[in-house]
């Protein structure tokens, strides 16, 4: 920047009050800018153009950008819990008491001892920590990786926590215009005149976009836009507001900025709009693409756009004698608005001719225009400080130079296809325009299989999209590097990603080094990546990719481009779902109940369940015995509200069923209960419950606990995507009811006291049936299944009477010794049993055959989800481990997931191993130890005797017995 004042112009900025001055802090200095001043116009006013450093070599950058795609200009803002990195100067409005802090850099920005690496570079080009960072092997751990953890990442991640609040917001809309410009609000008159509702989001807090910088008239024409448009009930409009990504079925997310100017106010401090609109018009515009040559990055080289946006917006002058380096005309216009600020502007065109109106005006101001010339370098190390001349089309050869200290550069246009990219949409490459614009035969496609996005404007690839406020242009002339024929020399110092410092010369050596796809080129030189998102570098780096590989562009193709569009903080994303609301715990109808009575709480899933109830000065173990013993000898109650309840609904719904369990639904009657297994596609069990036939189109479905909204959403995976035609409904009813399972000899007695209208009796209700009708009053379902093997019935009653019904079970059978029991007594039980737990029994791996679980599997149906996985050789190898049941030879608990070892040692030297212990406990209905355990060929190894190595040294025996240790001929379930 020049060092003559005033930077500040006495005319002009369209955008700031200069009766009111701002005061901020830059790196502890105290500075004033103006209400309305983004950071970079308030810094830039003040002289400061060096703004950061670059992330690998740490060269002086500055910024070269107006908008969201500056790549240079980062700050941490903000202090304690508001403090945020990475914040674009660009973008961010200029606020009193502001703190900045630059970033990437030590002890300061002007004196950073990370700049060596600059001097160093030859030895860091692109890819060097492919090669570097192997040998030898001992130093990654203790050498390289420190050094590259504490280097990696811009900026410092806040350490302390966010005080502002921020909310989530839902629009159903016919229309989504992106893009407040003149394009955009053209596109929502359109849409409006057709009735529907219309949304446009602006990202600023400025309507129109670059037409009224651009075009004398325009700020009136963006004015009467708007007024016809507020005049309209069928349309909204939202400023501050950043479409970040666009998904399948015009699914939209956006950020509205409610209080970032005052986060103090009381309000939130942002919005994330979750849209679902019909249509999605992308009106986006164009991002302006830099010139690569020689020292290009040296802090006053901006776009020209930018340049003029300064003067115009903010009244600010970059510097006092600007050079504007084109290859096309829209580039005069930052001329001619510089020599209206009366600033000394001259014109550096790589064309061999240039006569369309702008270039035209531009001679008769007589600004100097020199055409097919280039520039050869910059001259300058914090700030620019001339520029030397050569001829566009040689090898870079000086033919003169001019003092400066802004140089204004402008490649042309390329059209911002994010949003378009997001969820499909494809592009083409449009030759004369040199840019890719969306392809409009293959626009992203809704759920009817018909384009649900289009482009409009700049977006689309119009440049002239503003009408008759136009002026005559001639075309583009793409260049790549300047000039056309550098040598390597030059070429090293032409930087085409200035945030990650990738040059020219590093995209040429990943094409020498066989990276031909552009993916992997991102990757290799890390063009594109990080904040930047190939917003200004792409297609830069596109062209001279496609020319070391000698291809036209088009077969390059592009980078994927994906979501967010710029960054969204977690704050936002999480909205309230932070503190104790980031995971809420989940209560049943009776967890205070729970609380008063001791419980001693196990976490499952989100739920918080009783491990067990306390008394005296019992401990855990203790209290289990008791009310294990408790319901074994006379009536136990289980709060079993927490099971999975999905209700499955429809013509097809026996149908679906049949599918998804291993066993047959569809034959299932009315008023039974059935056992079901169901399998991953993969073949392994995943979930096993009791599911009830309620009506004949009705079905309810019990899962695991921690298995309610897996299996919901794998039950809807399925329908949504593969039975999409299937007449089906499915709904997760698990938090509308409580249940209570009630178990022990004295079960039926308890509830024989309740007054009510079902009929409870063995000859009534027999195992695995159910009635419905009222207990105690209470509306409910009683079903008879038990998972302790004793007499046993589950009531399930709305959750509002679920507290009403356990106090009520209790009181009848308080004379009878009724005790609550919890998760840890259950498991004991029904391990005595045999029977299975998903989760210990199961692990990913394991399918219902090695559980002896066979009988759950229908050999009449031709299919089921796994079915064909489980007929793999390996699914059916007979070496597979088996569940059997285990004796403790000493009278020891053998733990859970010990290994039982073999003979011999695997490669790695460690002990072979035929079986691992699933489940294990101490049975006080037994007195003694049981387990059970998955062991190779284990049911046909009865009463053999395995070991188990224990961490201490020492080895406990087991002998392979039946896993039903407790009632096997199931005499108590009918008590």
């Amino acid at each position: 920047m020049s060092h003559t004042p005033p930077f500040r112009l006495a005319r002009g900025g369209r955008l700031i009050d200069r009766a009111f001055q701002v005061p901020f802090r830059f790196d502890g200095r105290h500075l004033r800018g103006l209400q309305g001043d983004s950071l970079a116009s308030a810094l830039l006013a003040n002289g400061q153009m060096l703004m950061g450093r670059s992330f690998k070599y740490h060269r002086p950058r500055g910024p070269i950008a107006s908008g969201a795609e500056e790549p240079n200009a980062l700050f941490g803002l903000g202090q304690g819990g508001r403090f945020e990195p990475n914040q674009r100067a660009t973008t961010t409005a200029l606020l009193p008491g502001m703190m900045l802090r630059s970033q990437n850099c030590w002890p300061s920005l002007d004196a950073d001892i990370g700049a060596v690496n600059s001097w160093l570079s030859p030895m860091f080009p692109a890819g060097f920590y492919y090669k570097t960072f192997i040998h030898p092997r001992p130093f990654w751990k203790h050498v390289f990786e420190p050094i590259i953890r504490h280097s990696a990442g811009l900026g410092r991640a806040p350490t302390d926590p966010d005080p502002d609040r921020y909310e989530q917001a839902y629009a159903h809309v016919d229309t989504v215009v992106v893009g407040g410009g003149i394009a955009g609000l053209l596109a929502a008159q359109r849409a409006a005149d057709q009735g529907g509702s219309v949304l446009v989001l602006e990202q600023t807090a400025i309507w129109g976009g670059r037409t009224p910088v651009d075009h004398p008239g325009g700020h009136a024409r963006i004015d009467d836009l708007l007024a016809d448009l507020r005049g309209r009930g069928n349309v909204t409009l939202r400023r501050n507001t950043m479409a970040t990504g666009l998904y399948d079925h015009g699914y939209l997310l956006a950020r509205e900025a409610l209080a970032d100017h005052d986060p103090n106010q009381g309000i939130p401090r942002q919005r994330l709009w979750r849209i679902r609109a019909g249509h999605v018009v992308t009106a986006t515009g164009a991002l302006e693409r830099p010139l690569a040559f020689a020292c290009n990055d040296v802090p006053g080289v901006m776009l020209a756009s930018a340049v003029r946006d300064m003067i115009v917006d903010y009244g600010v002058a970059p510097g006092q004698r600007i050079v504007v380096v084109t290859n096309n005309d829209d580039a005069y216009r930052t001329a001619l608005i510089a020599a209206d600020a009366g600033l000394e502007v001259s014109v550096i065109d790589a064309r061999r001719t240039a006569d369309g109106d702008l270039p035209q005006a531009a001679r008769a101001r007589n600004i100097p225009v020199l055409m097919n010339t280039g520039i050869a370098k910059v001259k300058g190390g914090r700030h620019v400080e001339g520029v030397v001349l050569c001829d566009a089309e040689g090898e870079g050869k000086a033919t003169g130079g001019i003092d400066c200290d802004v140089v204004a550069m402008s490649g042309g246009w390329s059209p911002v296809v994010h949003l378009w990219s997001h969820c499909g949409g494809k592009l083409t490459w449009d030759e004369p325009q040199a840019m890719f614009r969306p392809n409009p035969e293959r626009p992203p496609l809704g759920a009817d299989g018909q384009g649900n996005v289009s482009a409009t404007g700049a977006a689309n690839g119009d440049l002239r999209c503003a009408g008759d406020l136009e002026r005559a242009e001639q075309p583009t002339m793409p260049v790549w590097c300047m000039p056309r024929n550098a040598p390597y020399k030059l070429r090293s110092k032409m930087w085409l990603d200035f945030q990650n410092d990738v040059k020219v010369s590093d995209v040429e050596l990943a094409a020498r080094e066989g990276y031909a796809s552009v993916e992997h080129t991102k990757r290799y030189t890390t063009l594109g990546m990080a904040t930047d998102q190939g917003k200004v570098s792409n297609i830069n780096g596109l062209a001279v990719l496609s020319k070391a590989l000698n291809q036209p562009i088009p077969q390059t193709g592009t980078t994927t481009f994906r979501p967010p569009y710029t960054p969204l903080t977690l704050a936002t994303i999480a909205a309230d779902a932070r503190g104790e609301a980031f995971q809420p715990l989940r209560k049943t109808p009776m967890h205070d109940w729970h609380a008063r009575n001791g419980a001693s709480w196990e976490p499952v899933g989100h739920w918080r369940r009783p491990y067990c109830y306390r008394k005296g000065g019992e401990d855990r173990h203790a209290a289990v015995n008791r009310e294990i013993l408790a319901v074994r000898r006379g009536v136990g109650t289980l709060d079993a509200s927490t099971l999975g309840k999905i209700l499955v609904k429809g013509p097809d719904a026996g149908r679906f069923l049949d599918m998804m369990y291993t066993n047959m639904m569809s034959t299932l009657p009315v008023g039974k209960c059935r056992y079901g297994l169901m399998c991953s596609e993969n073949g392994f069990l995943m979930d096993d419950g009791v599911v009830v036939r309620l009506t004949e189109d009705s079905w309810l479905c019990h899962t695991t606990t921690g298995g309610a909204d897996r299996i919901h959403g794998h039950m809807e995976d399925w329908l949504q995507c593969e039975w999409w035609d299937w007449q089906v409904y499915t709904a997760n009813l698990t938090e509308q009811y409580a249940q209570v399972a009630i178990a022990g000899p004295k079960a039926r007695e308890v509830l024989e006291r309740l007054p009510g209208s079902i009929d409870l009796s063995q000859d009534a209700l027999p195992f695995m049936t159910w009635a419905e009708g009222d207990i105690a009053g209470i509306p409910a379902r009683v079903y008879r299944i038990s998972f302790s093997g004793e007499l046993s019935y589950e009531i399930a009653v709305p959750a509002s009477r679920g507290l009403e019904l356990w106090e009520r079970l209790h009181e009848a059978g308080r004379d009878l010794g009724i005790t609550p029991y919890g998760t840890e007594a259950m498991h004991v039980m029904r391990a005595e049993k045999g029977f299975i737990m998903i989760g210990d029994e199961t692990d990913g791996t394991i399918i219902p055959q090695d559980l002896g679980l066979g009988w759950a599997i229908s050999k009449k149906k031709t299919d089921y989800l796994g079915k064909r996985a489980q007929s793999r050789s390996h699914m059916k190898d007979r070496s597979r481990w088996q569940l059997v049941g285990l004796e403790s030879l000493d009278g020891r608990v053998i733990p859970d997931g010990a290994y039982a070892v073999d003979e011999g040692v695997n490669p790695n030297g460690q002990r072979k191993t035929q079986g691992r212990v699933t489940s294990s406990y101490h049975s006080p209905t037994l007195d003694r130890p049981i387990a059970m355990a998955l062991v190779r060929h284990g049911t046909e190894r009865m009463g053999q005797v395995i070991e188990f190595p224990m961490p201490s040294g020492e080895v406990l025996k087991g002998r392979i017995c039946d896993p039903v240790f407790y009632d096997k001929e199931g005499a108590r379930l009918n008590g």
